[in-house]
């Protein structure tokens, strides 16, 4: 028997970046209940890491509202079953303008398992070559910015940088001996 089982489903929202649903379900000592699941996209979220310096991008996040400092990430939500790797070279070219050399597949974590089924792929970018910005309409106020590794993992003990897959990434890179 399963853990939990599944016996009715219904979509509560819907639009273009995520779909919530409530399920209907029992446990296994015959306990009704419902989850309410966020469905997204997985996404990617990128280290651009080279001579000691770490590439952010700062901007507003509308359901926190505020601008952050976070690593280069982003989904396609009209294609998410792009290959990650495509995804994360994508998006770390369109958000800070630069191109790697080599990207290295570092990890896949879950954003938030206890509502929502989204999962993140982490990538070390390396081979750094500058170009221009490719920014989504949602991304114009975007800025890109190096720093060095010392003041990013500062910024998150201070709180400066807040957002978890980026604290994740990072931590995961260091626990692998990757920076």
């Amino acid at each position: 028997m399963p853990d939990i089982e599944t016996t009715a489903t219904r979509i509560v929202y819907e639009n273009r970046w995520m779909r919530v649903r409530e399920d209907a379900i029992v446990r296994q000592d015959g306990t009704p209940g419902i989850y309410g699941v966020v469905e997204k996209t997985d996404f990617a979220v990128i280290a651009p890491i080279e001579n000691g310096l770490v590439h952010l991008v700062e901007q507003f996040r509308y359901p926190v509202k505020g601008r952050y400092w976070e690593l280069p990430q982003g989904s396609w939500e009209g294609a998410p079953d792009t290959d990650p790797e495509d995804l994360a070279r994508a998006e770390l070219r369109e958000e800070t303008g630069l191109t790697a050399a080599t990207m290295r597949h570092v990890g896949h974590l879950f954003e938030c398992y206890g509502y929502s089924e989204q999962g993140f792929h982490i990538y070390l970018a390396q081979g750094l070559t500058q170009g221009e910005t490719c920014r989504e309409a949602t991304e114009q106020d975007m800025i890109s910015r190096a720093f060095p590794l010392d003041e990013v993992l500062s910024m998150i003990a201070n709180g400066t940088i807040k957002d978890a897959a980026t604290v994740a990434a990072l931590g995961l890179l260091r626990l692998k001996g990757l920076v």
